[in-house]
């Protein structure tokens, strides 16, 4: 098999329930993979950038009822 096909994985974080980690596919797209226990999301660029703004607002929401 030659390098042009093989998928580049790289760690971005983890704690002790949860993992992300982002691939590098052959095509060139990014696709960020979020397991969440029994859960895995795969999101492209786009999904993923999405997905952090979301959780952004929340944080600051349920930051400000504690």
């Amino acid at each position: 098999m030659s390098d042009d096909n093989q998928v580049h994985t790289e760690d971005v974080a983890t704690t002790e329930n949860y993992s992300v980690w982002v691939s590098q596919e052959p095509d060139g797209e990014m696709v960020f993979h979020v397991d969440l226990g029994m859960v895995s999301l795969n999101l492209f660029r786009e999904e993923w950038d999405e997905l952090v703004g979301l959780m952004q607002q929340a944080g600051k929401v349920t930051q400000n009822r504690r």
